[in-house]
């Protein structure tokens, strides 16, 4: 009976594709009858003057206006000030005029850390009878009445456990593994409290590292020489320029994978099952605390014991010593550091807000466009820069369709994302809980954080196939400034290369990392993502960031008086990224390019080669098939690139191109392996996962060769040859994707 049933079905659903189909082919081959409504929209096309029109609606002035009014508290996830922004994005969003189809909130359960604000962190200085001869400032020094805000949180480092261990100080440079291993050659790290600066490493990683060694705790700062280019006095720092005040300090997370660490893969809600903390292994496991450079100061300028090398010299006006403890002509000799640490780790209710305009043709495909809301501190740069451009479109797009003049082909959706700031944890809840829609349905992800680091260039990464859009919407923007240079001229000034298909061309980076929300769209469920910014000329400064990042100077005043005077660059990121959305949401066919992803795969192979060929094949592998699955990627791409291009779309079946477009939307989806990297949470994606090795190539054999080269054991080269096998199978796969069906 099934059997019949089944028959049947299949053959009523032969007989109506037919019908489609023949209905589709004869209209405008002199059929009689009047063809459908619905016919002209789904053929319908990108209208690049249409683009025009709405870059030209995006304000400034009202970029600006946003950016005052998300920045005038603090906003720290979960705070007072956060459900201030969860409300004035609703309320945009909700807004009759401008509003968007749907606005919503989502809240998940998450777990967090947060410093007590009564008994702040302090670091102090014990003389061996227990008198306190130095202490730490508790709160940064004000200038403004921003930094008096009551709601302002003290400096500390998220996650880090409570406690009070005291001993002699060490210097640990930037705390990477090699910086211990270099101290515990000639020093016992044992009990010590260890001192490092930012950078070179993850922020929990000078606590995870330094723990290895025995030390019992950990200090972090930022030396000037990194940040400010030298400069220390209060008279040459903000609110006299843009760099960091000496009692500033930068705030963060000190966790080393991204999500509800708790709740890994699931999201986090009241009936989620949490895993205990002990099991959590990527976490600072010892007491660890920022601390300005005016206070480091102190400490590392009576340091004892022997001179640093050259290059752990810093910007505090001293020769840097490695300890331990304080030098016998030092005030502090024979005197122990003390860490003072009262964070409490917790689960809290986070809101995403959500907003939708649906699409007309294609509204089961989503282009996913976001930021996060949430700052340390005032954040008028990190986040609320992002933000603020962020409503700045959705105000022009929402008006659109609210006068019906436009409606997208594809479905919208913005995202302001909760607790990015406490390691990406709502867009990754996000993820987790729209796995399978997201999968099988989402085009791209665009990632707009720090819309503006400074004003003199845009900086975009991304996958390789997103190039191409982004080249085309940076030609349609006019760069700030003097002259007629577009974004992509002006680009290519500050960053260029040489491609062998397109000639010079801006550099586009990769995602390789987790910096912000676009890591789990990119590297969990494969959805083509891209990070969009300005930035500043980076061979005039050695700043490693802004340097006023995660700290209470974080402000309006910062923002509009030093980053971006007139709100020319955020004007210039707004239109360069919603030419992007739009060209993703409106266009027929999707704009990706095969052929630069082939390129990408080629410059890492051609590093592969270079770096291990030689030490592979004395150990009897080979990279022969590795080679040939480039070669097959390159081959399949080139194809569809040719078909695309000379492609008759106004006479193509549309589930011809539905069929096309999925190929390309599925690409970035085929590069996933989640056995690839078991000790990775989320990084499943092949060709970009996080590395440590310097080889720019192929994560996980880049990692697996050069910890193979310092091992003893030949089962570590049977490792470096499986990551060969992923690799190679990965990208095969691929090219099996692309290749037409």
């Amino acid at each position: 009976m099934w059997k019949k049933v089944l028959i049947l079905g299949a053959a009523g659903a032969a007989v109506l594709t037919a019908g489609i189909l023949l209905g589709h082919f004869a209209i405008g081959r002199g059929s009689a009858r009047a063809a459908p409504a619905w016919v002209g929209e789904v053929a319908r096309d990108l209208d690049e003057a249409a683009i025009a029109g709405f870059l030209a609606e995006l304000d400034r002035g009202r970029i600006q206006d946003n950016l005052r009014e998300l920045s005038r508290y603090p906003h720290m996830a979960t705070s007072t000030g956060d459900q201030r922004l969860v409300k004035l994005i609703l309320d945009r969003w909700r807004d009759p005029e401008t509003g968007l189809d749907r606005a919503w909130t989502q809240t998940y359960n998450v777990f967090l850390s947060f410093p007590n604000k009564s008994a702040p962190n302090r670091v102090h200085v014990l003389s061996p009878q227990g008198a306190v001869l130095f202490e730490s400032q508790v709160k940064e020094k004000p200038y403004f009445a921003d930094q008096n805000d009551t709601d302002v949180v003290p400096p500390f480092a998220a996650f880090a456990p409570a406690g009070t261990p005291k001993g002699r100080l060490v210097y640990a440079n930037q705390g990477k593994l090699s910086d211990y291993e270099q101290l515990n050659r000639t020093l016992d790290l044992t009990g010590t409290i260890a001192i490092t600066r930012y950078g070179g490493t993850s922020r929990a990683d000078k606590a995870l590292h330094g723990a290895r060694f025995g030390v019992a705790g950990v200090l972090v700062y930022t030396d000037p020489l990194d940040i400010n280019d030298g400069a220390t006095p209060e008279s040459e720092t903000y609110p006299h320029s843009w760099y960091l005040p000496p009692s500033g300090v930068e705030r963060g997370s000190y966790k080393n994978s991204f999500g509800d660490l708790l709740t890994p893969y699931y999201p986090s809600k009241e009936h989620t099952y949490r895993r205990p903390e002990s099991e959590v292994e990527w976490m600072a496991p010892v007491p660890t605390q920022p601390i300005g450079f005016e206070d480091a100061q102190h400490l590392i300028c009576a340091l004892g014991g022997d001179v640093a090398p050259g290059d752990w010299q810093g910007g505090l006006g001293c020769t840097y010593r490695l300890g331990p403890g304080f030098s016998p002509t030092s005030s502090y000799n024979n005197s122990d550091v003390q860490v003072t640490v009262r964070n409490r780790r917790g689960i809290f209710d986070s809101d995403n807000v959500m907003g939708l305009i649906r699409g007309s043709v294609e509204p089961d495909r989503y282009v996913i466009y976001g930021n996060h809301r949430d700052s340390w501190v005032h954040g008028a740069i990190d986040p609320s820069s992002g933000t603020a451009v962020m409503l700045e479109l959705t105000r022009v797009l929402g008006g659109l369709v609210r006068q019906g003049k436009w409606r997208p082909r594809r479905s919208i959706l913005f995202g302001s994302w909760g607790a990015e700031e406490f390691g990406l944890i709502g867009s990754t809840e996000f993820t987790e809980e729209n796995y399978s829609a997201l999968r099988d349905r989402a085009v791209a992800y665009i990632n707009v954080d720090i819309s503006v680091y400074a004003n003199a260039t845009l900086q975009v990464s991304g996958s390789p196939a997103a190039q191409g859009v982004v080249f085309a919407a940076a030609k349609q923007v006019q760069a700030p400034g003097p002259g007629s240079l577009s974004v992509y001229e002006n680009w290519k000034r500050f960053a260029n290369r040489t491609s062998p298909a397109h000639g010079v061309i801006p550099s586009m980076g990769y995602l390789t990392g987790a910096g912000s929300d676009y890591a789990s769209f990119m590297h969990f469920l494969g959805i083509t993502s891209m990070d969009v910014s300005y930035t500043y000329d980076k061979t005039k400064t050695r700043a490693r960031i802004y340097p006023a990042y995660h700290t209470a100077y974080d402000t309006f005043d910062y923002a509009s008086r030093f980053v971006d005077p007139g709100f020319t660059s955020h004007q210039a990121v707004a239109r360069t990224a919603g030419g992007v959305l739009l060209r993703l949401a409106d266009s027929l066919v999707l704009p990706f390019g095969p052929g630069d992803y082939a390129e990408s795969l080629e410059s890492y192979l051609s590093a592969a080669e270079e770096a291990f060929a030689g030490v592979l094949r004395e150990r009897n592998i080979s990279l022969a098939g590795l080679q040939g699955a480039v070669r097959r990627f390159r081959t399949a791409a080139t194809q569809l690139d040719k078909q695309i291009a000379e492609k008759d779309f106004a006479n193509t079946s549309p589930l011809r191109i539905r069929g096309l477009n999925d190929q390309l939307m599925l690409l970035e989806r085929a590069f996933l392996d989640p056995l690839a990297f078991p000790d990775k949470y989320y990084l499943w994606h092949v060709i970009w996962a996080s590395r440590t090795s310097p080889v720019a190539t192929f994560p996980g054999l880049a990692d697996a060769v050069a910890r193979a080269a310092a091992s003893p054991q030949d089962s570590a080269w049977r490792l470096a040859h499986k990551q060969l096998t992923i690799v190679t199978t990965a990208i095969e796969r691929a090219a099996i994707a692309l290749e037409t069906v």
